[in-house]
Order: C-alpha cells, then sequence, then structure tokens
C-alpha cells in the first residue's frame, strides 16, 4: 500500500516501523485491531477521581461527524481517536462498516498525534466525488490541525495530505451546490467560533468569527438542505468554561455569506452580547449550567437541539437533577421540554427524527459501573409527542465492566449502523473497545484483534 504526503508517494511501512517515524505526520498503515483512547480531565481529588474521564475515542460533542453513510457504495464510513497496544497515545483511525456484507476491514492508522488528548480526535465528512475527509483536531494552539483526502473515492486505504494549519472542536459540513462550510473554534482570550468555507477543501477563504461572547463558547452545528444551523452557549466572565450557559441559535442558507435567527432576523456578526437576537433560553439567571448534546431537524426544517442542564460542573450527587432538554422551533416559538434524567454532565447521546411525531434518544442515561462519572449504560428512548414526554423503549447494554461513553449518530444513519460509541473505566487508565448498535438495538463490538483482512463485528449479549 502507498500513501501520500503533501502530494509525494511514500511506501507505507509497518506499523510498528511507522509509529518510530516521529516526524511522518501521513501514516496510511493497516492496525490489527479496534481500540480506543483514554482519556481524563482535571483531576478532581475525590471518589469520582476526574471532572470527566474514561474511553473518549468518540469524545467530544463539538467535534461532529465521528460517522457517514455514502449509500452509493452501501458503506458507513468512521473514524476514532484510537491507541497502539503497548502506550496510550492518540491514533487518528479510519475505516468503515459494509453493509452488504456486515464486515469491517483492519482499521487505517492516519497519523500520530503524539498526545493522550482526546480534544485532538479527529472528525470525518465526504464531498459529492465520494472523496473522505478526515479533519484532525487540536486542543488549542500547541499543536497543528491536519487536514486529508483519500486519495480515492471511498477508500480509506490512502490519503493525501492537503493543509497543515490550527483548529479546534471541528465540525466540517459539505452543501453540495457549494462547498465546505467549516465551523471551528479558535483560541483567542477565550474559545471563539469562526467559519472557513472551500469549494474544492483545498483553497480556503480567510475565515469569518461568528461569535465571542466574553471567555467564548461550545458550539454544536447540522445541516437541513442548504441550511446550516449551530447551537451555542457561553462563557461567562470571570468564571469560564466551567460555568457554562445560556442556550443560542442562529443559522445560515447561503453558504456563510449572512447569518440570521430562527425567525429570519439578521445576525451582525460576530455576536458579542451576552444578550442578544439569538437567546433562545437564559439559563444563567436560572442558576443552571447548559450542556449541548446534538442539532436536527425536523420534516420543515426546523431545528430541534437537545441538551443537558445542571446546577454545576462537579460529579456527584450534588448536582442533581441533570435533565435532558430538547427545545424546538414550532415556527412562531421555542417549544422547551425534557423529563430525561441521567448522573453526570457528561452523558452524551444524539436525537433522532424518524417521523412526524416519533423521536429517538440513544443515550448512556442509565448508572454504569462508575457511577455519577461520565457515561454509563446505553439505553433508547422514544417521544411520540414532540418531546413532551418519553419512555425507555429498551436499554442496550447490562452489568458492563466499563461505563459507554459518547453515542455519536452518524450522517444519513442505516438502522444496521445507527449509533457509534466507545467504553473505558470512568475512573483510572483501562482499554477502550468501540461499539455500534441496530435502530432495533442490537448491540455490536469492533474487532479488538483481527487475524485477517476482515471481520465480522461480534454481538454482545
Amino acid at each position: 500500500m502507498r500513501c501520500l504526503i503533501a502530494g509525494v508517494a511514500v511506501l507505507a511501512l509497518g506499523p510498528l516501523a511507522a509509529l518510530a517515524q516521529q516526524g511522518a505526520v501521513t501514516m496510511c498503515v493497516k492496525d490489527d485491531g479496534y481500540r480506543g483512547i483514554w482519556y481524563y480531565n482535571q483531576p478532581s481529588n475525590d471518589e469520582y477521581v476526574y471532572k470527566y474521564s474514561g474511553g473518549l475515542g468518540t469524545y467530544c460533542c463539538k467535534h461532529i461527524p465521528f460517522a457517514y453513510y455514502a449509500k452509493e457504495v452501501d458503506r458507513t464510513f468512521f473514524c476514532y481517536g484510537g491507541r497502539p497496544k503497548d502506550k496510550n497515545e492518540l491514533l487518528h483511525m479510519v475505516s468503515y462498516y459494509d453493509h452488504a456484507t456486515s464486515l469491517v476491514p483492519r482499521p487505517t492508522i492516519l497519523l500520530n498525534k503524539h498526545t493522550d488528548d482526546a480534544h485532538d480526535n479527529p472528525v470525518i465528512m465526504l464531498d459529492k466525488a465520494g472523496y473522505v475527509w478526515i479533519f484532525s483536531s487540536s486542543h488549542g494552539t500547541s499543536r497543528p490541525s491536519y487536514i486529508h483526502r483519500s486519495a480515492e473515492p471511498y477508500s480509506v486505504d490512502s490519503f493525501e495530505l492537503i493543509s497543515t494549519t490550527n483548529f479546534s472542536y471541528p465540525q466540517p459540513w459539505y452543501l453540495p451546490d457549494f462547498g465546505f462550510l467549516f465551523i471551528h473554534t479558535r483560541y483567542a482570550a477565550g474559545r471563539m467560533i469562526w467559519q472557513w468555507r472551500s469549494q474544492d477543501g483545498v483553497a480556503w477563504d480567510q475565515g469569518t468569527k461568528l461569535s465571542g461572547i466574553e471567555q467564548g463558547h461550545y458550539c454544536i452545528s447540522g445541516t437541513w438542505g442548504k441550511k446550516l444551523g449551530v447551537a451555542l452557549d457561553y462563557h461567562p466572565e470571570p468564571k469560564g468554561l466551567n460555568w457554562r450557559t445560556n442556550l443560542y441559535y442562529m443559522e445560515t442558507d447561503d453558504f456563510g455569506e449572512t447569518w440570521h435567527t430562527v425567525d429570519g432576523r439578521p445576525v451582525t456578526l460576530p455576536v458579542t452580547e451576552v444578550h442578544n437576537p439569538t437567546l433562545v433560553h437564559d439559563y444563567a439567571a436560572e442558576r443552571l449550567l447548559q450542556y449541548l448534546k446534538d442539532i436536527t431537524f425536523d420534516a420543515q426544517g426546523h431545528p430541534i437541539i437537545l441538551y443537558l442542564t445542571s446546577k454545576g460542573y462537579e460529579c456527584g450527587p450534588q448536582n442533581d437533577p441533570r435533565i435532558w432538554h430538547t427545545a424546538r422551533w414550532t415556527g412562531s416559538e421555542w417549544d422547551i421540554q425534557g423529563t430525561i434524567r441521567s448522573d453526570s454532565n457528561y452523558d452524551f447521546g444524539p436525537l433522532y427524527i424518524e417521523g412526524e411525531h416519533r423521536w429517538r434518544i440513544i443515550a448512556p442515561t442509565e448508572t454504569g459501573p462508575q457511577a455519577y462519572n461520565p457515561g454509563g449504560e446505553v439505553a433508547m428512548w422514544v417521544s411520540t409527542d414532540l418531546g413532551h414526554t418519553w419512555t425507555m423503549e429498551k436499554q442496550l447494554t447490562h452489568d458492563s465492566p466499563y461505563n459507554h461513553t459518547f453515542v455519536r449518530r452518524p450522517v444519513n444513519a442505516r438502522p444496521d449502523f445507527y449509533a457509534f460509541w466507545a467504553d473505558g473505566d470512568a475512573r483510572k487508565p483501562s482499554d477502550s473497545r468501540l461499539y455500534f448498535c441496530t435502530k432495533s438495538g442490537e448491540v455490536y463490538r469492533l474487532p479488538p484483534h483481527m487475524d485477517g483482512d476482515f471481520a465480522k463485528p461480534e454481538l454482545v449479549p
């Protein structure tokens, strides 16, 4: 196998030899199994050990997307933060699930990020020609970020390094009529939200700053036709990101030329005031934190935002109740509802709109072996009244040794690869496995070790 590095063909080496080449950015070597990165953030000096931690190969919610279904080849392409067998060091991994054969190939090691920080995890996008794009993040400005494109359409065997740059929390969206509209974060006196635009993914504009209120934001984004919507929190001064609060929303339908509120009022960029026309709900006034989870759209293109509120950032029952909410734009107002509860601010899962009135959430809402740490046991919740009430349809995982974390929704998700996530011990370093589930709730584990070039994922009882 050959790979392209800055347009130059280089013979791919074996995995161990390639890992030893610290200067090589693009590796394009096959691994012999699926293993996720383990990561922690901010020791808490209590029984929960860390602010958050665990098997975070599909972390974090501000990295979108991790998987993409391409009907042209009937494959779901995905990426994740992996690791070698002998140490916990972040490898950017790319692979696919073949829906026709129910097999996965040996995953491709795209690059070694030379860190164990899961904030550097990659995300994936496909363009209209079928090329697979990987956007490799960085946590702040201390490490470079990369953009890679597959050498061939619908292939993950070899990649070309397109750009070495810097961005955090990547959210690249390809709009067929326009090109790439890339929502991301830049670190500059806080976390500021920017867009980059490119018709071909190679030549990019200088970017536009979308929002920078006080110490900045986290944001999530999604598309519906030509529309791209962004939901944000904000980090108040002087406390910062651990006191994230409020809910904002804005959208564009002209490739980022102009932005407006959900009801069409123009937004002047960048947004800099706490109280501004994009405000959906003032959680600061209620002294609640707000943790973004997902954003999607109904059949009319109205946004629905999924998020969790909490009394504080620390683990433990003192900050209960942690309530999952939906904010749905009805066409005239925001309808905010919420009844599901879980035990960590960092429990994460997506929202699926499956019909005019049927919604689904797949998330680790149930208490796992490391209670009040991120993740837990994964459950399916269904609402038939636009999020006003929810019923647990099925608990997908049981009696797990580790917490399951950060369930992701593929773009164009198919029923037999409907969600994708990892697991890991949330209180001490551990191995981490990768999973996916079907729409009906069967759970499969991707093979941690492979003897052949292809393998069938293992059904988890």
